[in-house]
Order: structure tokens, then sequence, then C-alpha cells
């Protein structure tokens, strides 16, 4: 079985790993070509291009490159389309990936994708180009599926690969002691992203909340993981050109350890806000961007919140802080407040165990169940 598979960054990297790992336990001869991140290649995927050169993020940054994602995909498509894969997947990056996709169905492939875009969220419209580029939508969240039934879209709810990955009951005991950490300190992670331009925006406006807690109390802990070696000089440099005085501990990689291992967590918006709610931690949401991106997107949105966990409760259980907001006057005393919530384990904690078992439904397995009867049922119909 030949399967083509694109993913665009960390996140989809780790869904592409776990989707190929299932497909070849039922298919051990299985053949994999695209592009994908170090997990993906490591399950047998050869990447036809570093995935690092998909990573853009925001409107107007992705200008700059624009000629080159275009190259990229203009040639990929040719490549899988003389190597005529039974599935083309495309995760995530749907600017990217659906086009693809168009392009390849034309040319008699399946194609699915893998991680609804917030069409429920802004650019609803986006829907009617899917249902023509896509044989089979696959969602991580129980109401995009829904979103999409009402739009006679083939989906298919898989559930979330981290919601089986972490534990019911995350062991923070033992997470401190594989990182060094005596139980008796009040730990904060301090998680400004792992893009270039995240960082750029984030990284400063978080230290300097630390530089305002630590005022406030000194024997407060600090961790700063860094998603990669590079991300990890980024920030050491910074560091040590601007906050010298700050005892902040640069961890590399390991971000799930050190969020497991901490009391509260300050972080930037994404992916790894679900982590953050599976771990069952406190956490203070942030993001902020180029200003010409964030009013173009503001006046597009139409979801109430940004972060994971409160868009799968339907409710504010975590604090989001945007753009102008992001400064240590308005991030520290959420912070504190959300240590004090981790001291009294209440109704939050709770209300994150039960979104998580809403999610725990062998996503990796649901999904290559899924890939493999559309491949059955276009053959079958061929």
């Amino acid at each position: 079985m030949k399967v083509a598979v694109v993913a665009g960054e960390a996140s989809g990297d780790i869904l592409g790993a776990g989707l190929i790992r299932a497909l070849r336990q039922s298919n051990p001869d299985l053949e994999v070509r695209g592009i994908g991140g170090e997990l993906m290649q490591a399950e047998g995927c050869h990447s036809l291009y570093p995935m690092e050169r998909l990573s853009v993020m925001g409107l107007v940054e992705v200008l700059g490159r624009l000629r080159e994602l275009l190259n990229i995909r203009k040639q990929l498509t040719q490549q899988l389309t003389d190597w005529q894969p039974d599935v083309f997947i495309g995760i995530d990056a749907p600017d990217f990936t659906l086009n693809l996709e168009g392009k390849l169905r034309a040319a008699g492939i399946p194609t699915v994708h893998y991680v609804s875009p917030s069409v429920w969220a802004w650019r609803s419209k986006r829907v009617f180009k899917i249902l023509n580029t896509t044989d089979l939508m696959l969602t991580l969240l129980p109401f995009e599926a829904r979103f999409y039934e009402q739009h006679n879209m083939p989906v298919r709810f898989v559930g979330h690969p981290l919601a089986n990955m972490i534990d019911l009951q995350p062991d923070q005991a033992e997470a401190r002691r594989q990182l060094g950490i005596s139980e008796e300190e009040q730990l904060i992670a301090v998680m400004p992203g792992s893009r270039g331009g995240e960082l750029k925006y984030l990284a400063r406006p978080f230290l300097d909340t630390v530089r305002w807690l630590l005022e406030r109390n000194p024997d407060l802990r600090f961790i700063l993981p860094a998603a990669n070696q590079t991300r990890f000089d980024t920030l050491q440099a910074l560091l040590q050109s601007e906050y010298q005085d700050l005892p902040v501990r640069l961890h590399l990689k390991e971000s799930r350890l050190v969020m497991q291992a901490s009391d509260a967590i300050l972080m930037a918006s994404g992916t790894v806000t679900l982590e953050a709610m599976l771990l069952k931690k406190p956490m203070v949401v942030a993001y902020k961007m180029a200003s010409l991106t964030y009013r173009i997107l503001s006046r597009l949105v139409k979801t109430p919140y940004i972060s994971l966990p409160n868009l799968l409760a339907g409710e504010k259980l975590v604090p989001e802080v945007l753009q102008n907001d992001v400064r240590p006057e308005i991030l520290g005393p959420l912070v504190e407040k959300a240590l004090h919530d981790s001291e009294q384990h209440g109704p939050m904690t709770q209300r994150f165990h039960q979104l998580h078992l809403e999610l725990r439904q062998d996503a990796d397995q649901r999904a290559a169940e899924a890939v493999l009867q559309l491949v059955t049922d276009k053959q079958g119909g061929a």
C-alpha cells in the first residue's frame, strides 16, 4: 500500500507518526512519501522537502515565503501524481494542503484531511472548498464533526491522540523527580511558543511577567522548555542579554514533562493548551502577533475563545489574554490566581477530567481504520 502524507508543523508530525504506525500494523509493506518531521520520518516516511519550510505563522508573515511555498506545492503535486499513492492525507496546514488535495483528487487519488481547519470559527465558506477537494475529513474534536455533518461532508471524529498518550491522573511527583525539582517548590512553566514568530512577540512579555511575580514572591521557581536547539539558543541569548537577574531554568525539549511537573503554566495559545488541560494544569493563555495580522483576524474570527480548553468546554475555563493586554500587570495576577487554583484542585480540574475522557478515543487507530475504509470503498467502486 502506498500512502502520501503532508504535515506542516510539529503537532502534525505527531499525528502523522501515530497514523503511519497504526496503518503499518495492518500493512507491513506500507510505503509513505510526502513531507514530515523527525517523528514521521522515524516511522518510515520519506520526506521530499523539510517540514520546517511549511511552518509559517500569520497572514502577513507568509507573504515573504509565498513563492517558495507555491513552488514546493507545484513540484509536490507532480511528484505525487506520478507516484499514484492509494490515498493522500493532508494533516492540518489547510492553506497548503487543501489545494494539493484538490489537484490530487482530480488525478484520481482519494484524499483525506486530518485536523479540521477552523471553519467553525472563521472563513466558514471554506467548507465548500473542502467538499470539492476532500473525500473524508478526520476531526480531533467532537464539535468539529457536528459542523461537517450539517454540510453533508463525510467526516469521522477520531478523538485526540494526546488524550490517549497522557494518563488520566498524571504523576506530578514523578515528573519532578525526573527534572530534579523538589515537591515543596511552587513551580511555574513559562511557554512562549515553539515558533520563531511566537517567541518574537511573547518571550519578553512572559519574562517580564516572571520578574513581576518574583518581586511579589521570591520563592517561586520558573522553568522554560525550548522546543528544539534553535529555540533554546534564542532563549538563552535573550536571558543572558536582558534577563540575567531572573532564576529561570531553561530546559531543552520535554515540554510535556515540564508541564506535568508544574503547578501552573503561562503559555502561548495552540495545541499545547490541550496538553496542559489533559495534564489538569491551571493555565493562563496569551497570544500576540503582528498588528496588521491581528486587525485582520479579529474581524474574521467568530468564536469567543482562542484556547482549546475553552472551545471544548463551550465556556471560559481558563483566562485568555490577547495582543496589547499581553503585559505583566495583567498576566501576573492571573498567574497568581492559577497557582491558587492549583492548590485547591477544584471544579476546573474535574471539568478537565471530563473533557479528557471525551477525547480519549484511540485516535491513531480510529483514523487508520477510517483511511483504510476509504481506500477499500474507492477501490471497490473503481
